[in-house]
């Protein structure tokens, strides 16, 4: 039994809060709640957020949360995630990417990823995540397929049908758009859900056997399947020659 209304932070990464990527982050807002989870905006123009200095290069261990960068707003929102179910990411398309502000938090989100070296896992394993881009040029699939690679990467959960994206100015008159990003907050709530009523965490198994696993990958090698294909290959090449 779920005690509480799950939590699904609405990160929008657009200085327009008039604008179409915002409009369809509060449809996909009214999605989490219809589902029965409540949702908070956090709008990142409103905070500073300084680029990442990269200290997990020149050391694995100096990278952490809190991070170490501690003159910015960046561990307030890292402190709200943490204690969060789901995260959606909105953003409008800049040359075929999310926008600068948010990339500086993606890529300060490496602090939470890195505890795993710390504490033994990632604080956005387990997170369910839903993407939002907009933008009247090509670029929203690749900046959705940028952040789900990212986050999943991470850690986090993808929801089902979790992407909604418009390349028209006025989104109200993209029904697709409308639907899909409702549904992104709809699906975010249904898939934690699932996720909390399951019997034990899910997450990265570090404690493998990769003797194993080498034994299991070098099984389907079969050096005489290999030269007999070789052979046949070779036979088509003089066919066409």
């Amino acid at each position: 039994m779920i005690s509480k209304k799950p939590l699904v932070l609405v990160i929008i990464g657009s200085p327009r809060k008039y604008g179409s990527s915002t409009q369809l982050a509060h449809v996909a807002l009214k999605g989490v709640e219809d589902a029965g989870g409540r949702a908070e905006v956090i709008y990142l123009y409103d905070y500073d957020i300084k680029p990442c200095i990269g200290c997990a290069s020149d050391n694995v261990k100096y990278c952490r949360f809190p991070c170490v960068i501690n003159d910015d707003d960046f561990n307030e929102i890292g402190e709200k995630i943490a204690k969060s179910d789901g995260i959606i990411i909105v953003t409008p398309v800049y040359w075929y990417a999310p926008s600068g502000v948010l990339k500086n938090f993606i890529d300060r989100l490496t602090s939470m990823e890195n505890m795993i070296f710390h504490g033994g896992r990632s604080l956005l394993e387990g997170k369910v995540v839903g993407f939002i881009a907009t933008g009247l040029d090509a670029g929203t699939s690749m900046t959705i397929a940028y952040l789900m690679f990212v986050l999943n990467s991470m850690g986090a959960i993808i929801a089902p049908w979790g992407m909604a994206y418009s390349h028209i100015e006025d989104v109200t008159k993209d029904e697709k758009a409308l639907r899909d990003a409702y549904n992104v907050g709809l699906l975010v709530v249904e898939t934690i859900k699932a996720v909390k009523s399951y019997d034990k965490p899910i997450g990265y198994d570090e404690d493998v056997n990769i003797e194993e696993l080498v034994k299991t990958a070098n099984h389907v090698v079969n050096n005489n399947d290999k030269m007999k294909r070789l052979e046949e290959l070779a036979k088509l090449v003089v066919l066409k020659t």
